[in-house]
């Protein structure tokens, strides 16, 4: 007859005594180390290094890397020039006090003046959020924002008579305002571009003393190229070609922070979404 495991002899026993507490030992260490959900993980076919990824992600919910709502981040974005043309004040004509400049539409002209901006329509949100608060949203903030129209000219300045393209709002509770436009010319000289202003109330939005911060965005080339090759921005096409993000005198030191994701058709529109990280 075969010979079972209990009657092998006392060698044998004393044999598999000794690896079974040894066993134990181990699994004990392993215990202790933590080591034992790894090997589990890892051996379940999702992978321990995916998991450890899964839940850094959803760690970091609630802070810096868990901010981005849009194209740029938490981090601050830089300060850039209002350029010659604000119209906040600072450098002649001051938009800020008119009548009706708290519009979310600002293809029309206010105040007793007429006239509409024609381009490819063109939506822009911008999200603020509080670098210095886990980038939390800034709600009550206002923006005031501003660009040249489809001829590459400014109003109140080489349009003298118009005042369109200019406008100001107050962030919402989620920090976010949008604003309903048409896609900006390039003009000689400069990227593509929309300027913004950012106040810590809308009640001090009424001159350039009280901003906290000035700022640009940078319109993505595949979007421009595209728009340029509608009819009335012909003149964009050969100004484009001439500059670069590289050498343009605002964005050549990187503007990753300040481009927006864009979506959307030419027929259908545009829209342009950025998160504007700034510490309050």
């Amino acid at each position: 007859m075969p010979k079972h495991d209990h009657d092998r002899g006392l060698a044998y026993d004393l044999e598999r005594m000794n690896v079974l507490v040894n066993r134990r030992r181990m699994l004990g260490y392993l215990g202790a180390t933590g080591l034992i959900p790894l090997i589990g993980c890892a051996q379940s076919g999702g992978g321990a290094s995916g998991s450890a990824t899964n839940l850094g992600s959803a760690g970091s919910s609630g802070g810096d890397a868990g901010a981005n709502t849009a194209n740029g981040s938490c981090a601050v974005i830089p300060e850039e020039t209002g350029g010659p043309y604000p119209g906040d004040g600072s450098n002649g004509p001051n938009v800020l006090t008119l009548s009706g400049i708290i519009r979310s539409d600002i293809r029309t002209s206010i105040a007793g003046l007429t006239g509409t901006a024609e381009g490819v329509p063109l939506s822009v949100k911008l999200s603020l959020v509080n670098t210095s608060d886990g980038c939390n949203p800034l709600a009550g903030y206002a923006v005031y924002l501003w660009h040249c129209d489809r001829d590459g000219k400014y109003s109140l300045y080489s349009v003298a008579d118009q005042n369109y393209l200019r406008g100001v709002q107050e962030t919402d509770d989620d920090g976010s305002v949008t604003f309903q436009t048409i896609f900006p010319a390039c003009y000689s000289g400069r990227w593509p571009h929309i300027h913004f202003e950012i106040y810590p109330s809308l009640s001090s939005a009424s001159a350039s003393g009280n901003k906290i911060k000035t700022s640009q965005l940078a319109l993505p080339q595949d979007v421009c190229n595209a728009v340029f090759a509608t009819t009335g921005y012909s003149q964009s096409v050969a100004n484009l070609s001439r500059i670069t993000l590289a050498s343009d005198n605002v964005f050549s030191d990187g503007a990753t922070l300040e481009t927006p994701v864009v979506t959307g058709s030419v027929s259908a529109g545009y829209v342009a979404s950025l998160t504007v990280g700034i510490a309050d």
